[in-house]
């Protein structure tokens, strides 16, 4: 019973009822015991109507009298209601349809009743007192309907069997004794419900843990014999008991076709099971035991042994479980190394450089001195992997491994970090001056030709170096310098040494604070289109808009994209400012149409960010429809590098469908590019633009001249519109439009204008004399 007090502490039982106070276990308990309610009730109301049937019989001694009169019809009803409820229970589905019968029959029988010990009889005293404790203890109704009903049978039976009797002591006492008997009877039902109600809780707590003992030997015994590592079971004195399949399978026998009497036969050293029992016996248990045993085939192998000491029916018992680590310690050596080092070059790997670079600042820290980190990246790996192939890269890399590794002092340490990047940490490095003379020697050394079979090539590097304690003190924060002085050796044209400076990170913190402007422009509405329009040199007509991305700087006014051109590098944002731009647009020209303004061609720039967007063509026609801006008023302007790299094949799908919707697309700085001929060609592509790299100093750079005119005659050739940019003065324009090219823009017509403007400028254009 002292196991079951904690089950009895989570359903506690109400004070006065005996019930428990949780509705939902007191439900439980009820529907559990249902079928023997309902058979309880059903025989309670047939000995009623069986009894009350004799009773019957017996009223009719009275027959003649007044009391005949009443006995008789209450005696019926008596009868018909309890066989009413008895059909009433027979359709009971849960406790409270069988209560409700309970209650009709306690109700009605006992108004009955009542009239019934009006006659005074022998019977009427004791019927009086009986019927209430049969209400409160035989009919099992809910602690209080008991009550209610116990109460209500009480009252209607005194007033029945005091009626037309006189006041006085034999009332008082009645209606005492009555109290008396109610508030007994109330003490006994709920002792009666409380003791219920334990037992039956301490009946489903024993169940379950019965349940669960079953449960845990049967898993206990579906795992000993299925789980896939050895298992034995001995007793201490020796004496194999049970083996697991797993256990029999690496043995490589059962022990009883072997004649093993005892564990100690397996054991190559007989003092390791001594000295395995004597852990055991220490601690009760133990883990990662190693020893050696023998198997069926004679073979000996090295084993971590994991025990606990257990009894079984009064005999002490040990199971064991084996883990071979034979081949694990063969290749410990071996798998340091591996997990240590690079395969390719055996330099340390990442993480061994780690270790050792926090090893070295700790180092000179306490000795005062200094660590010089050098991240080295190759240049052209990539070329001679294309080129040559991998095993010529695959030469290059131990090769500049091995030349690194020459150049290392004692306390140096060259690693490999991946790919086609290597670092040097040169300790005891105390000045800047010694870092790059490392880093000279380096690029020096690895200039050396290297020869692959029949090839020879040299090999070009860029280095960003950092140094404690002149730059930092963390190594987090000098992988970073360094990675930043990395990052500025290749964008000054790779093959040099670049040592950090701090300005290096206030440029990456520049570009953090842009994008975060960015942000906020975005969100306060700060990124506008200006529009810079479009001239047809022959006739002088505004043909169309380019829109041009501006942020109106609450601080600096109206910035170009040159300000914050940074920003774009973040894909996700150059997408949003897009499709913000792009939302502007289709409103600004249903505006201008609505207007009366014919705006003609609108052309908007998409970046390569844009196009990693698959649904870039649906999105973009589903801003027109929702503006109702007809497609044949839009362009898209893209650059040959929306060509590059993985997006190319959403962007032949989204120029598709751009091309397929009757929107025009061009193709933006047309020469700067290194396939613009294959993108023609293989692109849907109408309008190419001429780059004003080009057309600046026009009429004085013969190169440049040469290559307008190569660019015009290819687009007329190819019945494409050619249109040049950045057309500054009236020179540039003629020589434009003489050489036969169709369009262009630039500050020569008009600067970049403001949405509003546009109207205006339409209605007030003159056409310049070109």
């Amino acid at each position: 019973m002292c196991d079951l007090m904690p089950e009895m502490s989570h359903q506690p039982l109400t004070s006065f009822g005996g019930e428990f106070s949780d509705p939902e276990r007191e439900a439980t308990f009820q529907a559990e015991r249902l079928p023997e309610t309902l058979r309880h009730v059903r025989l309670l109301f047939l000995l009623s109507t069986f009894l009350n049937t004799l009773f019957l019989i017996s009223d009719w001694r009275f027959s003649g009298t007044p009391h005949f009169y009443v006995a008789v019809p209450a005696r019926l009803i008596v009868i018909l209601i309890a066989l009413a409820c008895l059909w009433w229970v027979q359709k009971a589905k849960n406790f409270r349809d069988a209560q409700a019968s309970m209650i009709t029959w306690e109700w009605i029988n006992a108004t009955a009743v009542a009239f019934l010990v009006t006659s005074h009889s022998d019977l009427a005293l004791f019927v009086v007192l009986l019927l209430p404790s049969i209400y409160y203890l035989v009919v099992p109704t809910a602690f209080q309907w008991s009550v209610i009903s116990g109460i209500f049978c009480s009252t209607v039976l005194l007033m029945g069997y005091l009626y037309a009797e006189p006041t006085g002591g034999p009332v008082i006492g009645l209606t005492l004794a009555m109290i008396m008997l109610n508030f007994a009877l109330f003490l006994v039902l709920a002792r009666s419900n409380r003791l219920r109600r334990m037992e039956w809780a301490a009946t489903q707590a024993e169940r379950r843990a019965n349940q669960e003992l079953i449960e845990s030997r049967t898993m206990f015994e579906t795992m000993f014999k299925t789980v896939p590592i050895p298992l034995v079971v001995v007793r201490t004195d020796g004496v194999i008991v049970d083996s697991n399949e797993a256990g029999i399978r690496y043995f490589g026998a059962h022990w009883t076709a072997l004649g093993i009497q005892s564990i100690d036969e397996i054991y190559v050293d007989p003092e390791d099971r001594v000295a395995f029992l004597r852990a055991l016996k220490r601690n009760g248990q133990t883990h990662d035991f190693e020893t050696r045993i023998r198997l069926a085939d004679g073979s000996i192998r090295t084993v971590l042994l994991a025990g606990k000491l257990m009894d079984i029916r009064g005999v002490p018992h040990i199971m064991s479980a084996a883990v071979d680590i034979t081949e694990r310690k063969a290749s410990e050596e071996r798998s340091w190394r591996a997990a240590s080092h690079d395969a390719l070059t055996e330099l340390p790997n990442r993480a061994l450089f780690q270790s050792r670079f926090e090893q070295a600042l700790a180092e000179a820290e306490r000795q005062g001195t200094g660590v010089s980190l050098l991240l080295i990246d190759l240049d052209n790996f990539k070329a001679i992997n294309d080129t040559l192939g991998h095993d010529a890269g695959d030469v290059l890399l131990k090769e500049v491994a091995e030349r690194l590794r020459r150049l290392a002092q004692d306390h140096d340490t060259v690693a490999r970090l991946g790919g086609d990047e290597f670092v040097f940490v040169a300790t005891n490095a105390d000045s800047l001056v010694r870092a790059r003379a490392i880093s000279e020697q380096i690029i020096a050394d690895l200039r050396q030709p290297i020869r692959h079979g029949d090839e020879t090539f040299s090999c070009h590097v860029s280095i960003g170096i950092a140094c404690f304690p002149a730059h930092d003190s963390k190594p987090s924060e000098l992988m970073k310098d360094a990675d930043l002085a990395l990052y500025a050796a290749k964008a000054r044209g790779r093959n040099c040494v670049v040592m950090y400076t701090p300005d290096m990170r206030l440029h990456i913190e520049h570009k953090a604070s842009v994008t975060r402007g960015i942000q906020e422009a975005l969100q306060w509405g700060q990124i506008v289109p200006f529009y810079q329009p479009k001239i047809e040199l022959v006739t002088g007509r505004v043909v169309g808009f380019e829109a041009l991305a501006r942020w109106r700087h609450p601080q600096y006014g109206l910035l170009t994209p040159a300000a914050f051109s940074s920003a774009f590098e973040d894909p996700e944002l150059s997408i949003a400012v897009g499709e913000s731009i792009i939302r502007q647009v289709a409103s600004d020209v249903r505006r201008w149409l609505s207007q009366g303004s014919d705006c003609g061609r609108v052309a908007v720039n998409l970046s390569s960010a844009q196009f990693n967007w698959i649904g870039l063509a649906k999105r973009f026609l589903e801003v027109l429809q929702a503006a109702d801006v007809p497609t044949n008023r839009l362009e898209v302007e893209i650059t040959e590098t929306v060509f590059m790299g993985r997006s190319a094949t959403h962007v032949a799908k989204a120029l598709k469908q751009f091309h397929e919707s009757g929107i025009r697309i061009a193709l933006d700085d047309f020469g700067t590019g290194y396939a613009s001929l294959i993108h023609l060609k293989q692109f849907p592509v109408d309008d190419i633009k001429i780059d004003q790299s080009f057309v600046k100093d026009l009429e004085n750079d013969a190169d440049n001249a040469a290559i307008v005119l190569a660019v015009i005659e290819l687009g007329l050739s190819l019945g494409m519109d050619v249109i040049a940019e950045g057309v500054e003065t009236v020179e540039q324009a003629q020589f434009l439009k003489a050489k036969g090219c169709q369009q262009a823009q630039g500050n020569f017509f008009a600067h970049p204008m403001a949405a509003k403007d546009v109207p205006g400028f339409l209605q007030n254009w003159t056409v310049p004399p070109v």
